[in-house]
């Protein structure tokens, strides 16, 4: 019976011992979880600083959400779009005709929540230096002003929140806003937006949601490799270096954390026809400010 319990105390000790930090090797995990921010650069769709263009300007939104559609880790500059290691690809559907992200069955994911996980011994070994993330939803507030409003005048810096689709197709049957949804139920190209106006008092009663598209390929989507591994025109796969390779080794036994912390640095951009750099819209029959680009402005993948 001494013996015995020798045994037992032993065997409790060694798995108190083999289980503290890490997992054992069929659950080491990747989590995946995204980061806004706003102090990063903004960049071009080559990966370079830019600048607002002559007659435009762009504020940084206040970010609630987003989802992606795809996933990929990239060995390379020359890893080909598809042929690195897919992590995720979510749901597409037919539904709405041309196959399309299936925007009901999408993942939002705030800012510093794990949006994704995955085992380790998934991904196939090798050393990872890129990442791609197609980016299919957004949703953020931002400010504006409505002017000439009969009797009251201009309503200044009130605020909205904006639905952004920027994936290269999605079939919508109501997008979110802060207040219900509003219906679409069809098929949506890269540069759908909803917005809803949320006016102060005593003015909240005449809140109104709209809805648009930005020009054809006008949305910004990053990518560095452009020479190299070109992505299709119309998608919004941002690609980003990792600051650190992700070295797979198929014997991992400790979680990592891959954050895709995307560039929001006024990555809200719109058409300034009176060149006073606040967006305005217009309660007279002037057409409102044209909102042109929503893009992300760069990808920045850190593990911890």
């Amino acid at each position: 019976m001494k013996h015995a319990l020798i045994l037992f105390f032993a065997a409790v000790v060694f798995n108190a011992c083999n289980k503290e930090g890490n997992n054992d090797n069929d659950t080491a995990k990747l989590g995946i979880q995204f980061k806004f921010d706003a102090a990063q650069v903004r960049q071009n769709n080559i990966g370079l600083p830019a600048a607002l263009p002559q007659g435009n300007a762009a504020l940084t939104p206040d970010f609630k959400q987003m989802s992606v559609h795809y996933i990929e880790l990239a060995q390379g500059a020359f890893t080909q779009l598809g042929q690195g290691a897919v992590v995720y690809h979510a749901t597409e559907t037919s539904q709405g005709g041309e196959t399309a992200v299936d925007f009901k069955k999408a993942v939002r994911s705030g800012q510093d929540s794990v949006f994704l996980e995955i085992n380790l011994s998934d991904i196939p070994p090798g050393t990872y230096e890129w990442v791609r993330a197609s980016v299919t939803y957004q949703n953020f507030d931002v400010k504006f002003n409505i002017r000439n409003i009969p009797v009251v005048g201009d309503l200044l810096q009130q605020s909205g929140r904006v639905s952004s689709f920027v994936g290269f197709n999605t079939f919508i049957e109501s997008a979110p806003l802060a207040q219900g949804n509003f219906p679409v139920n069809a098929n949506k190209k890269q540069g759908f937006w909803t917005f809803e106006t949320q006016l102060a008092p005593p003015y909240n009663l005449y809140s109104e949601t709209h809805s648009g598209q930005a020009p054809v390929g006008a949305t910004t989507v990053v990518n560095p490799l452009f020479n190299s591994s070109p992505v299709p025109a119309g998608s919004c796969v941002v690609t980003g270096k990792l600051a650190q390779p992700l070295v797979v080794t198929g014997d991992e036994t400790t979680d990592r954390l891959l954050t895709l912390s995307f560039s929001i640095n006024q990555s809200f951009e719109w058409v300034d026809t009176n060149s006073n750099g606040q967006l305005d819209i217009y309660a007279d029959g002037t057409p409102a400010e044209q909102i042109v680009d929503m893009g992300l402005r760069g990808l920045f993948p850190y593990l911890d």
